[in-house]
């Protein structure tokens, strides 16, 4: 029987899993070490030029959605922020906030338990609270 040669210069297929597991592992924690992307409260400016309908959605999220998610949407110690990277358009479409608040949410990107259904709050506030958070994202650099 013969023995394989060694390979020179390149890499053996057991090395090229232990370098992509290092890659992934750190990337994760440099992902988990961003400022902000772990946190459950985020500083948020809220701009002088709401549009109407996010004025009107400004009063609604108030009265119906800051004592968890914050007065400005940044999150508090009883829910998450809204102007957050994970709430972006591309990956919690509109659709996603009018789910949550019509049936609930299980626990997914946070450790804050589900969120119980929002019957109280009727269509129209809900369209209005959704363009209140998006100005809100947008303003704060969350496209």
């Amino acid at each position: 029987m013969v023995a394989p040669k060694p390979r020179r210069g390149g890499r053996s297929p057991q090395n090229l899993g232990w370098i992509l597991a290092v890659l992934v592992i750190g990337g994760l924690l440099a992902w988990w070490l961003v400022p902000g992307a772990t946190s459950t409260t985020v500083e948020v400016e809220v701009p002088d030029d709401l549009s109407p309908v996010a004025q009107a959605g400004q009063e609604a999220f108030q009265v119906q959605c800051a004592e968890c998610h914050g007065l400005a949407a940044g999150g508090t110690d009883k829910g998450p922020p809204l102007v957050h990277k994970w709430y972006h358009p591309g990956h919690h479409a509109d659709a996603a906030f009018v789910l949550a608040a019509k049936r609930g949410v299980p626990q997914h990107h946070w450790n804050f338990g589900n969120m119980a259904p929002q019957p109280q709050i009727g269509d129209r506030s809900l369209q209005q609270i959704i363009a209140y958070v998006r100005e809100l994202q947008q303003a704060n650099g969350i496209y």
